[in-house]
This record gives structure tokens, C-alpha cells and sequence, in this order.
């Protein structure tokens, strides 16, 4: 359409109905082993709050957190797929969780470190952490 922006066309949805496992076929790009399609909706349907960006009937990214309803909250996924990145679509995913979690003490999540400007520019700082990684658990 002349004269929109991708992000202007894009829409977004605070639930997963209508969702399949197929639907995020296209995302986990570069994890060392994808989710099976079953885990894929469990992530999701587990999830305290899932933001799903739309164009048309496509789902081209989400956004996911977990909490404990009281205190803290953890922004596990942000996933864009490809084609999509670098215009705006993460950032508003990014956005639109905060607003939903704005009234958690903590909001936290772990990022490779070429994220970390990404994320500082939503008022996020760098912090120590441990992680563990079990691949043969996907």
C-alpha cells in the first residue's frame, strides 16, 4: 500500500487462539536445534503474556513473559522473523510487553551481548548472570 509503513499494516493480538505449532515454523532461526512444533504452542500457551505481531494472516513475530503475579517477570522470547527485522516490529513487540508488565518490580530476561543496545534503549541495563543451556532438551 503507498504511502503506509510495514509497521502501520501490521497488527497485534494479546492471545494465541487461531494459533497452530506450523504457525512458528518460522522462527527459532539459528537455535542450535528448533523446538518441536508441540513445544512451540506449550511455550506459548504456558507464557503469563504472549503478544503476537500479524501481517494479514501471517505471523511474522512474539513476544512472550513469565511471572510469578506478584514481584518479578521474565521476557524469555522476542522473535521477528527475518524478512521482517530492522523495521520497528521488535521494538513494538518490546513496547507493548513492558506496558503489560509495567507494574512488576522486575522485569528481566538474557540477551547475547550484540542485543544489549536493543535493549537498553527501553531503559533496560547490563547485569550479571548465569544461565545453563540444555540443547538435547528441546
Amino acid at each position: 500500500m503507498e504511502g503506509h509503513t510495514v509497521l502501520e499494516m501490521i497488527s497485534y493480538q494479546y492471545d494465541i487462539s487461531g494459533l497452530t505449532g506450523s504457525d512458528l515454523d518460522p522462527f527459532f532461526e539459528g537455535w542450535p536445534k528448533k523446538p518441536e512444533p508441540i513445544k512451540r504452542m506449550e511455550i506459548l500457551k504456558n507464557s503469563d503474556y504472549v503478544i503476537i505481531a500479524r501481517d494479514g494472516a501471517n505471523i511474522i513475530g512474539f513476544i512472550n513473559a513469565i511471572t510469578d503475579k506478584t514481584l518479578s517477570a521474565y521476557i524469555p522470547l522476542l522473535e521477528v522473523i527475518p524478512e521482517y527485522r530492522n523495521q520497528g516490529i521488535g521494538t513494538e513487540l518490546v513496547k507493548r510487553m513492558l506496558e503489560q508488565l509495567k507494574d512488576y518490580y522486575m522485569i528481566d530476561l538474557c540477551c547475547d551481548e550484540q542485543l544489549e543496545g536493543f535493549y537498553k534503549k527501553f531503559g533496560m541495563s547490563k547485569v550479571t548472570g548465569m544461565i545453563i543451556r540444555n540443547y538435547n532438551r528441546i
